[in-house]
């Protein structure tokens, strides 16, 4: 066995190579608003809050397809699901056709945004970059998740981390006077060199030819056939779940022009980002003996490995409470340059909603895994509901005091969310 397939096997290395690299990211997603509000007038560091929103919004057009490539190349890999409705290789030059179209089509609305005025910015080119650096999240999770199919998690993950470290230089060095185009240009051109290395490793290792990436109608017809349920099942949840994590940027813009509510919104998305990571992190090392247990019917494995992968998560989630009790007015203040403060009620309510925040990321990652994305929907929906209900409520409730009001809806919606994922769990884990 090679040193790559030793640290592959090792359940304990994935698991820190993961934990290292969402370091990085949570590094670098911090850094970008650390940079960027301090070379961004106010109000333009808000319009580029809300171009990252959008690019949130334009990476979930993707409709859950790299999960459910993961979930049908994994049982592929494993040797099971060999009938016609199998994986066929052709599948992969299809998605990858889709998400270029996704990008294409994002990158089209973003210009016409930009030279009908839509984003404040006087840096319009500046913003079209950064939206792309943010696109290539979909070829890059893509190539993650067929990576991780095949038994490839270890060699992403240090792939990932190499170009992290370096996309982490190059924003830093826009404090030292590199212009930022050129520094998010060049972040660019990092990534496309890394995820094309992966999939170029994906494409040996499964043994396909060039013919199998352009073979878009056997690809396109197999698709068509065998992806649609999952597909509109997936597409639903995953619109309802980006929309119910970024819609407060957009409704809390149309409820208030004061600048507070959304650096607080956006803080607490930063933290329930920064969570997420660590527990995919942790998940995600336990999902090739979570996808084994389950496609073997070892029902007493999974679910020692579901409570082992909650607990975990739930680790996570006090470690980060604490330090937010702690330190978490000193961050904020930090993070957003003195523009604004957050009190401790505040913060409160942010540790109670990375703790139900924990539960519904476990069972997320665990079910999307397994391509149970009906039942995710059903559960997706309330959140959703809640989600676009908090800042309106809170504008009717108490306009006076429109901060507090919606984080305390919105914390309430998340707990909700969370009982209803904890009950899906525990049918899985009892079925």
């Amino acid at each position: 066995m090679s040193i790559l397939a030793r640290m592959e096997a090792s359940a304990r290395i994935l698991a820190l190579v993961k934990l290292a690299n969402v370091g990085l990211v949570l590094i670098w997603g911090f850094a970008v608003t650390f940079v960027f509000v301090r070379v961004l007038p106010l109000a333009e560091f808000q319009a580029f809050l809300l171009l990252v929103a959008f690019g949130n919004f334009t990476i979930s057009a993707e409709f859950g397809l790299t999960s459910i490539i993961y979930a049908r190349l994994r049982r592929h890999w494993l040797g099971g699901d060999q009938a016609d409705g199998g994986f066929r290789l052709e599948e992969m030059g299809v998605l990858f056709l889709f998400l270029g179209l996704i990008v294409a089509g994002g990158t089209a609305i973003l210009i016409g945004a930009l030279a009908l005025g839509w984003f404040d910015t006087a840096m319009p080119l500046l913003f079209l970059l950064f939206f792309l650096s943010a696109c290539l999240n979909l070829p890059a999770l893509l190539a993650k998740r067929a990576l991780a199919a095949v038994d490839g998690n270890f060699l992403w993950e240090a792939l990932d981390c190499g170009r992290r470290v370096v996309t982490i230089a190059l924003l830093l060095a826009i404090l030292l006077g590199l212009d930022p185009r050129l520094s998010i240009a060049l972040q660019l051109a990092v990534s496309l060199l890394v995820i094309g290395w992966a999939i170029a490793h994906v494409h040996r290792r499964l043994g396909m030819t060039a013919r199998h990436w352009l073979a878009f109608r056997v690809g396109g017809g197999h698709v068509r056939a065998h992806y649609l349920r999952d597909i509109g099942a997936s597409a639903a949840f995953t619109a309802s779940d980006i929309i119910a994590y970024n819609a407060p940027y957009f409704t809390i813009a149309m409820a208030t022009s004061d600048a507070r509510p959304m650096l607080i919104f956006d803080f607490f998305f930063k933290m329930s980002r920064a969570l997420s990571m660590l527990v995919r992190a942790v998940v995600e090392a336990a999902l090739p003996r979570i996808t084994r247990a389950y496609h073997a019917g070892d029902r007493t494995r999974l679910r020692q490995l579901l409570a082992r992968s909650l607990g975990a998560g739930l680790v996570f989630a006090v470690l980060l409470s604490a330090l937010l009790l702690g330190v978490g007015d000193w961050l904020f203040a930090t993070l957003f340059d003195g523009r604004a403060m957050i009190d401790r009620t505040e913060l409160a309510l942010i540790v109670a909603a990375l703790a139900a925040l924990t539960i519904i990321c476990v069972s997320v990652y665990v079910q999307g895994a397994l391509g149970r994305f009906s039942t995710l929907l059903h559960r997706s929906l309330p959140f959703l509901a809640g989600s676009l209900a908090s800042a309106p409520l809170a504008l009717a409730l108490a306009p006076q005091g429109f901060d507090l009001a919606f984080l305390s809806l919105y914390t309430l919606t998340l707990t909700g969310a969370a009982i209803l994922h904890l009950l899906s769990l525990h049918r899985l884990a009892r079925a």
